[in-house]
């Protein structure tokens, strides 16, 4: 019997009998591999998530691989078996900002796959067939499943656009911090440190790439040319543009708990640092992301630490949360 993660209300689950739904025009039925678990799962399990980006009751799950079993009228009978991930953002396609590329900041509202749609803690997932990208066909699925986090980190240095021989750095030691690492270790730079906040974090920083690795509160640089912030802790925004030099580029990525401190605008105007922040990937980070992983640049199976049935979701939540350095990426499989 085939089954899913329904979250009903903040704080209170079920493990419910799942029943797949047949795609209709436009969509494609996937079978789900492996499923990531990440903070904003877990905000949704505890109901902390901003109003507007959730709909209770849920069935979470928005970073997955699979392959595809069945697609409806419109849709390439060619996509049947192939391996995929898929973007989670529902826009809609016909707004200007959508026109542009820029399918993460659709005017017609916010719709994401395991926030307001169902999502991949499931057997099954159906959702339109334009939000595939198919995988090699020796793709790892495993591996595979980390690729919507990778498609995040590939919008930043994108937008960082680190070119070969500058200073490079990397705020934060999670997931995204170590898939920035790799993006950008990538493009050759002259050197590539990391700022965490805990000595553990350096053995897996250099296996990815890092050349120098450096504590919060140890003395650092101030003259690098690029940096991406990936720990979404309250200081991490302030300790990463402290980093970079004049006319430096800085890129936020993540999503720090209300009340956190901000940068300073005169420090800003004074330095004139360039300042990109991202929420999502539009399709061009995941065609990035998705070609770096197919030629055998990324392989970010050495994050994942647990793997359990999707019957331990509670249990993951747990892992999540605890703070554990020795937790990496946790997995529910189907």
């Amino acid at each position: 019997m085939s089954v899913a993660v329904v979250v009903e209300a903040p704080g209170r689950h079920r493990i419910a009998e799942h029943t797949p739904r047949d795609p209709r025009p436009g969509e494609a039925l996937v079978a789900v591999h492996a499923v990531g678990v990440c903070g904003s799962d877990r905000e949704v399990y505890r109901g902390n998530r901003p109003e507007g980006y959730i709909r209770y009751p849920l069935t979470p799950g928005h970073e997955w691989s699979g392959t595809v079993r069945a697609v409806g009228a419109g849709v390439p009978g060619a996509l049947v078996g192939r391996k995929a991930v898929g973007e989670g953002f529902r826009n809609c396609q016909v707004c200007a900002r959508c026109h542009a590329g820029e399918t993460t900041l659709c005017t017609a509202g916010y719709e994401e796959t395991g926030f307001t749609q169902p999502g991949a803690m499931a057997g099954t997932l159906t959702l339109p067939a334009r939000l595939l990208h198919v995988l090699p066909e020796d793709a790892d699925l495993t591996a595979a499943a980390l690729l919507e986090p990778a498609a995040c980190v590939a919008a930043a240095a994108l937008k960082a656009a680190a070119r070969p021989g500058e200073r490079v750095g990397v705020v934060g030691t999670g997931t995204l911090g170590m898939l920035a690492v790799r993006f950008l270790r990538a493009v050759s730079p002259a050197e590539l440190l990391v700022v965490g906040t805990g000595r553990e974090r350096e053995a897996p920083a250099r296996s990815f790439g890092a050349s120098d690795f450096r504590l919060t509160g140890e003395e650092l640089p101030d003259d690098l040319d690029v940096v991406i912030e990936a720990a979404g802790s309250a200081s991490a925004a302030r300790t990463a543009a402290a980093l970079l030099r004049r006319g430096g580029r800085l890129v936020l990525t993540g999503i720090p708990a209300p009340g956190a401190g901000g940068l300073d605008p005169t420090a800003l105007v004074v330095r004139q640092l360039e300042v990109h922040t991202v929420f999502g990937a539009p399709p061009a980070a995941w065609a990035h992301a998705v070609r770096v992983f197919g030629a055998g640049l990324l392989d970010p199976l050495p994050l994942v630490t647990h793997e359990l049935p999707l019957t331990e979701f509670a249990q993951a939540m747990e892992l999540v949360g605890a703070g554990d350095p020795k937790v990496g990426k946790v997995l529910l499989r189907p």
